[in-house]
């Protein structure tokens, strides 16, 4: 049967082989010479792997470091769920949810130091079309059973690909050891690589899709269950999708009031409407350049790390990087991302910004965002989770996206408590990325549960937060692409704080942030009710 440790392994290794790229990402060796194999028939047998560990982790006695055997059945679970939503059939998109996209997003950052890693590089561009193909299949299969792609996603898809057939620099071309390398890495590129990414091409823009009107799970064969699936992932709770529904309806409606107060101080209005309104079309709240933008979220991080040891007991040593989004990748990528640092060093985490249509987007929103992707939120959270090198690996890297992206939006809010925020501008920027959180629990559940179109998903967001019309269509284009995934934000945010809400009310004045938060970041990620019982233990020792 195995110590709970062991099974931990166990099942890291299986969803490694389930997703190699994951694996490159974390700095994880022995994968990366790999690329998934989407086979039906080798994802059915990942599954029967899942649940037999998820049985032999239950199977345990409770002694067992029980906080990791809690991790092992809920990730396990995860993994059964995520195979039964079938989603490689469905999702052809440009955004790194798609497992294409999803190889031109993460290869490019692959670090070559020494000659192991330079001949697994040139096996896995070697391994590329036997990828594109099974997914190819996979795409083609789900089609036939009338599971579809989103139409204007797959077009999406189709020029991405058509960026990088066309592009001067390939950007697989990673630098690295001497001529025979490279040789190899520009045979393989121009023989077998483009070629293949010219036919997964061909065939995606042969596949049917769903019109704008048709576009959730809920449309599709199975669909339901295929996002009830998805919620449980992604929130890690059986809250049901109305729930979350009206969850985010409550928070939008409270935000109102937040918006009333800090409008009237930067408009002089408290009507919300107006405030929206303004804050979406006054050209003074605009970004002027490429290079404003970025600075202004390089210097944002600077004033967090300077706070940070007042509120953190631990901070990493390794600062955060920020850099624009590539530009192949900036039109279907989100506001932005945090691209985590390689435990060895080699690779820095980095922030990126997304500058694509900058003169579109608003400078309010960059120093909220740069809070919750780098520090002290996403940089913070994944970096020290990598020094835990006491616990197994899996409990360092576990994707439980409602901790991950809980804590990012927690941050947000907690950086008003740090005093982060340089004026009442940057703080509607906290309120509006509030709203877009609590706005993804209504429309992604729209969406998937109750038959919303595009549009209408568009014009709520419109119509409740102040996001410009480019970032809104990008966020919906995002639900669609990775259903349920949204919600994990907003979920993990309202626990996170009700947890430290029941600490400050247990410990009253023996109640230290610090130490709070040194807890919440000292046992890697954690399914939501794993947390507050790890948090319930300190209350109780302190």
């Amino acid at each position: 049967m195995g110590t709970t440790a062991e099974l931990a392994d166990e099942l890291l290794d299986l969803m490694f082989t389930q997703a190699p790229l994951g694996a490159t990402v974390y700095g994880v060796p022995g994968y990366d010479h790999l690329l998934a194999d989407h086979r039906l028939e080798t994802e059915q047998a990942a599954r029967a792997r899942a649940v037999d560990i998820a049985d032999r982790a239950r199977s345990l006695p409770e002694d067992d470091d029980p906080v990791t055997r809690a991790v092992v059945v809920q990730q396990a679970e995860a993994l059964v769920d995520q195979i039964d939503a079938l989603g490689v059939e469905y999702t052809i998109t440009d955004s790194f949810f798609a497992p294409a996209a999803e190889l031109l997003s993460v290869m490019p950052t692959t670090v070559l130091p020494d000659p192991e890693s330079e001949r697994a590089y040139l096996d896995r561009l070697a391994a590329i079309p036997d990828f594109l193909r099974r997914i190819a299949d996979r795409h083609l299969a789900g089609a036939a059973a009338g599971r579809t792609p989103v139409q204007h996603l797959v077009d999406a898809a189709v020029a991405h690909v058509d960026r990088y057939l066309a592009a001067d620099a390939d950007p697989l071309a990673r630098p690295a050891g001497g001529e025979a390398f490279e040789a190899e890495r520009e045979r393989l590129l121009a023989d077998v690589v483009r070629p293949a990414f010219a036919a997964y091409r061909d065939v995606i823009a042969g596949i049917g899709g769903r019109p704008t009107d048709q576009v959730g799970l809920s449309r599709l064969p199975g669909g339901e269950a295929m996002y009830a699936a998805l919620a449980r992932v992604q929130t890690t709770t059986d809250r049901t999708p109305e729930e979350l529904h009206r969850t985010g309806l409550d928070v939008i409606a409270g935000l109102a009031r937040e918006y009333a107060e800090v409008g009237r101080r930067v408009f002089g209005t408290s009507d919300v409407a107006e405030v929206l309104e303004r804050m979406r079309t006054d050209p003074a709240l605009r970004w002027t350049s490429e290079d404003e933008l970025i600075t202004a979220a390089r210097e944002a991080v600077t004033r967090a790390e300077q706070a940070a040891p007042r509120w953190f007991g631990r901070v990493p040593e390794q600062r955060c990087q920020v850099e624009p989004v590539p530009a192949a990748d900036a039109p279907g990528a989100p506001i932005a991302y945090y691209s985590p640092p390689s435990p060895d060093g080699l690779r820095a985490g980095i922030y990126y910004a997304n500058t694509y249509r900058v003169q579109e987007r608003f400078r309010y929103q960059a120093e909220a965002i740069a809070f919750h992707e780098a520090v002290p939120g996403h940089h913070f959270q994944i970096t020290l989770a990598q020094q835990l090198t006491e616990l197994p690996v899996l409990r360092r890297i576990a994707h439980v996206t409602a901790y991950l992206e809980g804590w990012g939006l927690y941050t947000e809010r907690l950086a008003d408590e740090m005093g982060l925020y340089s004026d009442d501008v940057a703080r509607l920027g906290m309120l509006a990325m509030d709203s877009m959180r609590a706005g993804r629990l209504v429309v992604d559940t729209g969406l998937h549960a109750h038959g919303w179109s595009r549009e209408r998903a568009v014009g709520y967001l419109l119509a409740n937060t102040p996001l410009a019309l480019v970032e809104i269509e990008n966020e919906v284009d995002r639900y669609l692409a990775a259903p349920g995934q949204a919600l994990a934000y907003m979920v993990g945010r309202l626990e996170i704080q009700r947890i430290r809400a029941a600490a400050e009310e247990s410990l009253g004045d023996r109640f230290d942030i610090r130490e709070f938060h040194d807890v919440l970041l000292g046992g890697g990620p954690l399914p939501l009710a794993v947390l507050d019982q790890v948090v319930a233990e300190w209350v109780r020792t302190r």
